[in-house]
């Protein structure tokens, strides 16, 4: 049985006042049921508006004037080892949280991202949504299960295979020291180096670059969408967005700055894994320094792009919107403060 909204019945002069704010352009709410009756919204609801507005109680209403135009996904995905291999985390011989077949996080990561797509779209229907998986060798069984998975999508997806030898040319086989690096970093390299040029080639906006392992809260892109439009609209430039809280950011006491977002804080940060949301501008304006990533083996791997927050706004969200799924005592991934299990069964294939 539905729930009516019992509210009490508004007088002449409080629907003269309404209507006057709403031209106005203010807000107001009753205090004693938290209704917005300049929005017929409930204060719990959902505020904002892509491209116009970002409302949070009590700091009221910020006005959008970088407007979001789309948001291109691209998903990394590397699923071609076996056996134990499978379970291992990329060079190192440590197991992932849950002890599962490299292909389990694959798929409940890319079912995470349309699980919260499905719900930004609900809000934000006018939104041009791309999702595009950057296939590395992948057997056909597991091309199979994924593409499966994408069917279910109701925006626009694709699979794009990346041929073995691709970019075989750029990429340097031996670190910045000098040393041989593996055939799985080859491989993710040069998924790195794919997904930079399909942006530079084929994105009109925002990108959000993702590795396949992980699995991503259902309210993860409308939180970064408007947490973008917000902060980059407050600051007047570009910024980065990181959607996971990574504990070894807690492990040396740093100053930070704290901003609020759509439902989260967002704290600045100088460094990230190669997990990040950004636009097609940064990626251009950046290009030396992001595609030297996937031709350089540095230490760490993400050297150039910290390089990069150094005179950019990084921002990652307090609590995570992301879990990486690594091993549970590595502080590279597993966030603090969340319900991991829980997130890991909600997004079961």
């Amino acid at each position: 049985m539905k729930k009516k909204n019992t509210l009490k019945k508004t007088g002449f002069v409080k629907k003269i006042f309404i209507k006057l704010c709403r031209k106005l352009g203010f807000e107001i709410i009753d205090q004693t049921n938290l209704y917005i009756p300049t929005l017929e919204k409930n204060a719990k609801d959902n505020l904002s508006e892509l491209g116009k507005s970002v409302i949070s109680i009590p700091l009221g209403k910020a006005k959008i004037n970088r407007k979001i135009r789309g948001l291109t996904i691209i998903i990394r995905s590397f699923t071609s080892v076996h056996n134990e291999k499978s379970k291992m985390m990329l060079d190192q011989n440590k197991l992932r949280i849950f002890e599962k077949e490299k292909i389990e996080y694959t798929l409940r990561t890319i079912n995470s991202i349309i699980h919260s797509a499905h719900k930004a779209l609900k809000s934000f229907n006018d939104l041009k949504l791309d999702l595009i998986i950057t296939d590395d060798n992948s057997s056909v069984e597991n091309l199979q299960k994924i593409k499966d998975i994408l069917a279910k999508a109701s925006f626009k997806t694709s699979v794009i295979n990346i041929q073995k030898n691709e970019f075989s040319d750029q990429i340097k086989k031996k670190d910045e020291n000098g040393k041989n690096i593996s055939t799985n970093m080859i491989s993710n390299m040069r998924n790195i180096y794919k997904s930079l040029v399909l942006t530079r080639d084929n994105v009109d906006d925002l990108v959000y670059f993702l590795e396949d392992d992980y699995i991503n809260h259902i309210d993860t892109i409308m939180e970064m969408l408007l947490t973008y439009e917000k902060i980059s609209s407050q600051l007047n430039r570009e910024i980065f967005i990181c959607p996971a809280d990574y504990p070894y950011l807690y492990t040396s006491i740093e100053n930070t700055k704290i901003f609020i977002g759509h439902k989260r804080h967002w704290r600045v940060v100088n460094e990230s894994l190669i997990t990040f949301l950004t636009s097609k501008k940064m990626i251009l304006k950046y290009w030396d320094d992001l595609i030297s990533m996937s031709t350089t083996r540095h230490h760490p791997m993400e050297k150039k792009l910290h390089k990069i927050y150094e005179k950019e706004y990084c921002f990652s969200p307090i609590p995570s919107l992301a879990m990486h799924s690594t091993n549970i005592n590595s502080v590279y991934g597993i966030p603090p403060n969340i319900d991991w299990e829980k997130l890991w069964e909600e997004n079961k294939v």
